[in-house]
């Protein structure tokens, strides 16, 4: 093939017999807003192939098999692309979907959501929301704007996906997120000379490279690497990155936070910290060591089950090193124990010296104007700087359109606000495990009508005891989706379902770690019409209108005015403005704190009740939380549920990421299903030895809350003792008719997780850490796997 220099085309552009579309990958399909930079090839209104876009300043025109398989998801044949009902008592049918209009559609969405709004109040109604999706974040929106009611609840128990490290972020550091410095922000990235090129790289409790996770390019991790960057990985498997790295960590899952307690007490107690910011930019530093000289790096050791050399090793080199960043992750937040890692790891940065510095940790300016505009934070009320908020208010580019306009006293009635307060406060959530209790239950108060919004709850992604959620649900008096497929969750659950846009069908923006990093926001720019599919922007607009939304009426004409006024206005520029360079790169200011750009107040320091990074959390104080970090044995464990350990003898983690598949997404395209094309577990040879379990063979995993079936996966990249189970996994070649679902509950390992194992503070939950027994099955399942291996081989062939 020859080569083409597309180097400084236009956003759109003619190319022969194609119209090319440069655009910013984001979602739908779901992913992390990295803006990975794509060209859709279009020619006579259909998408033709997709290529990297080289003039992205990030990735440079490199792509996962996610994106380069996007035509098979945009036509794939299963797609729903037009607003599809069906009877309320046909529910699980798979045959009783027929076609509406948009008007009938949002006319059957009004006589409901007048009807429950009237008879029982604007509570009884929720939001149910997911992860990956640009629509993912706008579910308060949805529900507080569009349907009135203070009920989005995104429904993975205690919320452990971002939402412990981002608490620990406002009420340790007053800021939403500081991630590592790879100068995608920067023109000229690691050439421009204001870069640091980080002599470490820790990278805990995150897989980059498949995951991309939370924005973060994970290739820019290898970039670093051929620059001379040492790694030190901290992770129970043995992945890609860890191979290279110069010390390994393998803790024992949920154990993150001794680990990190003794990497902080070997630096202080070696005296590696950075004096000068201590004692100029952090609170409670003399109160914070003698805590930590609780857990010794022997203890860290016998608890983490790792040797202890490699603990002092590793904080030596990272403590030593000028700069040094660190890439944390999901493993931080899917355990009980996540805001405490999360609260060390942030301690880690700050006195080490590492925080907003070139090759560092980076956090995102505050605008003095808007802060003060948009956010409205009384700096003089200390309760309410206090009370942890005022962080993740200001990170946000905007008030929320919704929970602002909301009475008080329907605030108050939302789902887990009198148990945590400041989760909902926070994050203008219902708490989802009280949102559980509510489906399951009808306490504190019944749901009746749901919209199912971003996600596929049932299958393992979402949620826990994933079973007893549509057990739930599926009684429920209305439901109704947004998605493009028919999902299991549609599936079983709904009466509705309106057909999402792809990123190939919309304009959007794409802002990595959803604008709390300085990094880049890029165009998701419009390229094919395919059926009726609306964005979920148009979605919000539309319907709220339609339902006469007092708090929408009026203030976007349409996705683009949405566009605008709430995404590309924080690059200072217009929609169109940002559609025509595609790309805009934030650029970074570092020590934003000795320059006051880290408060509306522009008063020199951290957004924090002391203006410091508060190692001695007031916030955290405040709530009945324990003002400095301590370490919690993981509910299910040997140590801490012994008894139960001699019944489910392994520890199971969950959820390690996939090159194929973004969560429950892309099961249905052969090109990336043959990549994967069963649900795996990882066991240790040595374990499958003593078990009888050959590779390839099906096994069920058990424990006092569920059972699932995987087939096994031979592999020294799990400890003995250890086994990782895929989650998200459903079927679509099986049959969509309930009970089956397509599957849903055949491969979930989410049903072996328990709700309500949370933090005092309502964050985090034991996905990454449960036990589990194993149990290898015998021949006349693998037999009957065959036929639906049968089934997806003629699907395969026939793609």
């Amino acid at each position: 093939m020859e080569f083409k220099n597309d180097l400084g085309k236009p956003w759109r552009y003619e190319d022969g017999e194609f119209t090319v579309t440069r655009t910013s990958m984001w979602s739908p399909p779901g992913c992390h807003p990295v803006g990975c930079g794509l060209k859709l090839y279009v020619k006579d209104g259909i998408l033709d192939h997709v290529e990297g876009d080289e003039n992205n300043p990030v990735t440079k025109g490199r792509l996962c098999p996610r994106c380069l398989a996007l035509k098979d998801y945009v036509y794939n044949p299963s797609r729903v692309i037009y607003p599809m009902r069906r009877a309320r008592e046909d529910r699980g049918k798979a045959d009783k979907w027929y076609r509406v209009s948009w008007d009938e559609a949002f006319a059957l969405i009004k006589e409901k959501r007048d009807y429950f709004r009237d008879t029982y109040g604007p509570e009884c109604m929720a939001v149910l929301s997911g992860t990956g999706r640009s629509g993912g974040i706008m579910v308060s929106d949805m529900a507080q704007a569009v349907l009135g009611t203070p009920n989005a609840c995104y429904t993975q128990s205690g919320y452990a996906c971002y939402q412990p490290r981002s608490a620990a972020c406002s009420h340790v550091l007053g800021a939403y997120y500081p991630e590592m410095d790879y100068a995608g922000g920067l023109e000229g990235t690691y050439d421009n000379p204001a870069f640091t090129v980080p002599e470490v790289i820790v990278v805990w409790g995150k897989e980059p490279l498949p995951s991309n996770g939370d924005g973060l390019w994970g290739h820019a991790v290898i970039d670093l690497m051929k620059r001379g960057a040492k790694l030190i990985t901290v992770d129970p498997r043995v992945n890609w990155l860890s191979t290279r790295s110069a010390v390994q960590c393998r803790v024992r899952p949920g154990t993150d936070t001794a680990l990190a307690m003794a990497w902080l007490n070997i630096i202080i107690s070696e005296d590696l910290y950075d004096h000068d910011f201590v004692e100029k930019w952090c609170y409670g530093f003399d109160e914070f060591a003698e805590r930590v000289k609780t857990m010794s790096p022997e203890q860290a050791a016998q608890i983490c089950d790792i040797p202890v050399e490699d603990i002092y090793a590793a904080a030596r080199l990272y403590g030593t090193a000028k700069p040094a960043s660190i890439a944390w992750g999901l493993a931080l937040d899917q355990n009980q124990n996540g805001n405490q890692a999360g609260h060390c790891l942030l301690a880690l940065m700050a006195i080490t010296g590492n925080i907003d510095v070139p090759g560092g940790q980076i956090i995102a300016e505050i605008d003095a104007a808007e802060g003060v505009e948009k956010i409205e934070v009384d700096l003089d009320n200390a309760d309410a700087a206090a009370d942890g908020t005022a962080a993740e208010d200001a990170a946000r580019p905007t008030r929320r359109i919704g929970w602002d306009a909301l009475p008080d006293e329907l605030k108050a009635k939302t789902i887990g606000m009198k148990e945590y307060p400041l989760y909902v406060n926070n994050i203008r959530n219902a708490h989802a495990d009280i949102m559980f209790d509510a489906v399951t239950t009808g306490k504190p108060y019944p749901i009746r009508m749901v919209w199912i919004q971003s996600t596929n709850l049932l299958a393992a992604t979402c949620s826990a005891e994933s079973d007893k959620w549509y057990e739930g649900l599926k009684d429920l008096e209305f439901n109704f989706a947004t998605d493009l497929f028919m999902t299991p969750s549609v599936e079983g659950l709904c009466d509705l379902i309106l057909p999402l846009a792809s990123c190939a069908e919309k304009n959007d923006v794409s802002m990595t770690h959803y604008f709390g990093s300085p990094v880049t926001i890029g165009s998701i720019n419009k390229a094919v019409d395919v059926g009726e599919t609306k964005s979920d922007a148009t979605i919000m607009i539309e319907l709220g209108e339609y339902l006469g939304s007092t708090a929408l009426h009026g203030m976007f004409k349409d996705a683009d005015d949405f566009l605008d006024q709430r995404r590309a206005n924080v690059a200072k520029m217009s929609w169109p403005e940002l559609r025509e360079i595609v790309n805009f790169q934030r650029g970074v200011n570092y020590r934003k704190y000795e320059s006051g750009k880290l408060r509306p107040d522009r008063l020199p320091g951290f957004l924090t009740p002391t203006g410091r990074v508060e190692l001695w959390s007031t916030a955290f104080a405040n709530n009945g939380e324990d003002p400095l970090p301590y370490y919690s044995e993981p509910a299910f464990s040997p140590y801490g549920s012994p008894e139960l350990f001699e019944k489910y003898p392994f520890i199971l983690t969950t959820g390690a990421r996939a090159y194929a598949f973004f969560h429950s997404e892309h099961r249905q395209i052969p090109v990336l299903r043959e990549l994967n094309p069963d649900a795996l577990i990882e066991i240790n040879p040595k374990d499958a030895l003593r078990l009888g379990v050959a590779d390839g063979q099906w096994v069920e995993i058990e424990n006092s809350y569920g059972k699932a079936r995987f087939k096994a996966k031979l592999s020294p990249i799990v400890k003995p003792g250890v086994v990782m189970a895929q989650h998200g996994w459903w079927f679509p070649e099986q049959e969509g008719n309930a009970p089956n679902l397509y599957g849903t509950f055949q491969s979930n390992c989410n049903v072996l997780i328990p709700n309500h194992y949370n933090s005092k503070l309502g964050y985090g939950a034991p996905y990454k850490a449960n036990i589990c027994s194993v149990t290898p099955l015998q021949e006349s399942y693998d037999t009957d796997m065959k036929l639906v291996d049968e089934k997806f081989g003629k699907l395969v062939c026939n793609g």
